[in-house]
């Protein structure tokens, strides 16, 4: 796993933020505050490398997600710091690009990571419940666009994140489970909806309600 230098995380240089990386690797991307990351991403992540046959996958730890209260997040140095001891994979690595970048939304990652990195495989791995209100997201036909989308399925949430817009809209561009392994290599749109991960685990579960974290 890239090292990552903790104490200037939010003033690294792009080439510092990009894990390493060679020409036609299949990469995962999972995004998120991680704030705290827990046992679900990480199971998240290898459940991907296997069902999507990928060569890695790059935890995104964002400054801030927009669609949520940013009152109680933790610094970056903290959530990168307890990510990299939650991946605990030499195939799992983080980085804080978008802080780098200045991005905020993930529209604008994935049109720059397009650019910087055009080389390479990209598929954007969320939990069903972001399915469900993928059509929050800003300019989230962009990025349908832009990247092929693997949907993990969560308990209680297979249903909602199907019948919410956002699925609704991509109906079409839908791949068959059974050809999951494909997914990197189609030009987008194209998503799939993955199941027989069934952690029920979420960073807000993981939370007091001033916002520390709890112990595990």
């Amino acid at each position: 796993m890239a090292q990552l230098n903790l104490a200037s995380a939010a003033t690294q240089s792009v080439a510092q933020a990009l894990p390493l990386h060679t020409a036609g690797m299949r990469i995962g991307l999972l995004g998120g505050s991680f704030n705290p990351p827990h046992e679900a991403h990480r199971a998240i992540s290898l459940f991907a490398i296997k069902r999507l046959q990928l060569d890695r996958v790059w935890w995104l730890v964002s400054p801030g997600n927009p669609l949520k209260e940013h009152g109680v997040l933790r610094s970056l140095e903290q959530r990168v710091r307890a990510a990299r001891q939650m991946a605990n994979d030499g195939r799992i690595d983080i980085s804080c690009l978008e802080s780098v970048i200045g991005t905020q939304y993930t529209a604008d990652t994935m049109s720059y990571l397009r650019r910087r990195v055009s080389g390479l495989r990209l598929v954007w791995i969320m939990g069903a419940d972001n399915l469900a209100q993928f059509h929050r997201w800003q300019n989230w036909r962009r990025i349908a666009s832009e990247v092929p989308l693997a949907i993990i399925d969560r308990p209680g949430q297979n249903f909602r994140a199907l019948a919410a817009p956002a699925a609704q809209a991509l109906a079409r561009y839908r791949l068959p489970e059974s050809k999951a392994a494909r997914l990197a290599d189609l030009r987008p749109p194209a998503w799939v909806f993955l199941t027989g991960l069934k952690l029920d685990l979420s960073s807000t579960g993981l939370r007091n309600p001033n916002g520390s974290w709890k112990n595990k």
